[in-house]
């Protein structure tokens, strides 16, 4: 609605300027007994509004616009122009170094002069946008500050898919405080989650109220906002109508569905799959698992010894207080994991046979 006033104040403001240049130019050729004619006056009204149009019409064709591009040309412009006019000063002084070309009036060559200069003024112009829109990436190097390349200021936001509400593993997940930046439920997946919960199939409704349930939690939670995002986007279905907003925000996409996450990485968007994230937090030694560990000190359990993993996993074994400095094969039994680190329990390899027999 804003951009329509716009457009509508542009030409209004164009229509007045020219009517207004038409006025004054009617009242001077008053006073030098002149008349100019109405057609000619609706020529330039008539012209102005239609150079006005074209603009509107050019703007409208671009609807995605680049800010990275149009600043590059304006700084490109801006640059051009400045080295235009250096270049121009020199050819001021070209009628003072030389003389003047014969078969040349003084005022056809002031006028050479001057186009030398305009050519000038369009070859810098060019030179200087085209260096910098093939440059931009790099620019911040030259001047401190200034950069082209799109940077979201912050953390990006994060879209959750419908797998992802109905999985629930989201809710626990905002209470370790690990996300930053919001979390937003379009309207169409929560349109969809209502048809889920709506319908005649009894596991789906189940799956469809667990959603809307989790969906409550997550506004309740104090860690971080959660945004019903009423805007629509453009696809065939949620997936991609996901995808499309997430690339018109920009925001990454958070979900459990494993077509979504490939087609949303062809298209470039960020995507948080929490399969994989509960894959890369699956612990490291899992039971039944063989491991090499050295028995660095008694535990505090009967005959616990207790060794540490390079990265300083604590390993509780059973029955090897008497390795002590010695390194031995260790089964794993179980494992702990806290919000303090993770242990793991187990047991000499000898014992395991012994028990076997």
């Amino acid at each position: 609605m804003i951009l329509y006033i716009l457009r509508g104040s542009f030409i209004l403001l164009a229509s007045c300027i020219s009517v207004l240049y038409a006025l004054q130019l009617q009242q001077q050729l008053q006073d030098e007994n002149g008349v100019l004619p109405f057609s000619t006056l609706l020529l330039m009204i008539g012209g102005t509004v239609a150079i006005a149009g074209l603009v509107i019409a050019i703007d409208s064709l671009f609807k995605k616009k680049r800010l990275a591009a149009i600043s590059g040309v304006f700084l490109g412009l801006l640059a051009g122009m400045l080295v235009a006019w250096a270049l121009g000063l020199f050819v001021d002084l070209i009628p003072r170094l030389g003389p003047q070309p014969k078969g040349l009036t003084v005022e056809a060559y002031m006028d050479l002069l001057q186009g030398i200069k305009v050519f000038i003024g369009v070859i810098s112009c060019y030179v200087c946008i085209s260096m910098v829109l093939q440059t931009k990436d790099d620019f911040r190097f030259v001047i401190p500050y200034v950069e082209f390349a799109k940077q979201v200021r912050g953390t990006k936001p994060i879209l959750l898919d419908t797998s992802v509400i109905i999985d629930g593993r989201i809710a626990d997940i905002i209470e370790t405080q690990i996300l930053q930046g919001g979390l937003i439920v379009p309207k169409f997946v929560l349109n969809e989650l209502q048809v889920i919960a709506d319908s005649a199939d009894k596991l789906k409704r189940a799956r469809g109220r667990r959603g809307l349930d989790i969906l409550q939690k997550l506004q309740e939670n104090s860690v971080l906002s959660v945004i019903i995002e009423e805007a629509d986007a453009e696809g065939t279905n949620v997936d991609h109508k996901l995808i499309s907003l997430a690339q018109h925000m920009p925001a990454r996409v958070m979900t459990n569905d494993f077509n979504l996450n490939k087609i949303a990485t062809l298209r470039g968007v960020d995507v948080i799959n929490l399969n994989d994230l509960a894959k890369a937090m699956r612990p490291v030694a899992l039971p039944g698992e063989i491991m090499h560990v050295k028995i660095a000190k008694a535990g505090e359990g009967h005959h616990q010894g207790v060794g540490y993993l390079e990265d300083g996993t604590m390993v509780v074994v059973e029955n090897a207080r008497r390795d002590v400095g010695q390194a031995v094969d260790v089964v794993v039994t179980s494992t702990l994991q806290t919000s303090a680190g993770r242990m793991i329990f187990g047991r000499t390899n000898h014992q395991e046979t012994a028990d076997h027999r």
